[in-house]
């Protein structure tokens, strides 16, 4: 496996674990609970978003996918999706932490914090797809159009429902 692809590889496997770490530490620490960090979002549309997260992880392993064994690495510069994924990974694994902070302790300076983080990760899904959609499918096949559509529901679901929507529902 080429360098790029094996850096790619590491940055995913040490990023998900801190994200799943922190998720893990973060329900188990915070003083309000789960339900604390949904905010105000309606009851009705939790279980949207559950359905959202599932297909979002869908869409994370058939972009991962897509870059780990099909992508040429001579053929484009790695070092962009470095830092897409960089930012991915390490703003979405403050988040939890960030989050129960603020609900321990309530500050404007913290509420930004928890918006800047949201806002890097809806912005850098949005960049990850926005460099997918730049790649011409045919030579790639399925597996291009599975990432590309994987990519476009992640931005979504980063940028619409997380960093938008679920701050508007949530109560300060």
């Amino acid at each position: 496996m080429p360098i790029e692809k094996i850096i790619i590889l590491v940055i995913n496997v040490f990023g998900g674990v801190a994200v799943i770490g922190s998720y893990i530490f973060g329900l188990k620490s915070g003083a309000e609970g789960a339900n604390a960090l949904w905010g105000g979002t309606p009851t009705s549309i939790r279980s949207i978003y559950t359905v959202s997260m599932i297909l979002s992880a869908l869409g994370y392993f058939a972009f991962i996918y897509f870059i780990l064994f099909k992508l040429d690495p001579a053929s484009f510069n790695f070092n962009l999706l470095y830092i897409i994924f960089l930012a991915i990974l390490g703003a979405s694994a403050l988040w939890m932490p960030l989050s129960n902070l603020f609900l321990a302790h309530p500050s404007s300076a913290l509420w930004l914090a928890v918006r800047i983080i949201l806002a890097v990760v809806g912005f850098s899904s949005i960049a990850l797809a926005w460099v997918l959609i730049g790649f011409s499918g045919r030579e790639f096949g399925l597996a291009y159009y599975l990432a590309v559509a994987g990519s476009v529901y992640f931005a979504f679901h980063t940028a619409f429902l997380d960093m938008i929507l679920w701050p508007i529902f949530f109560k300060m």
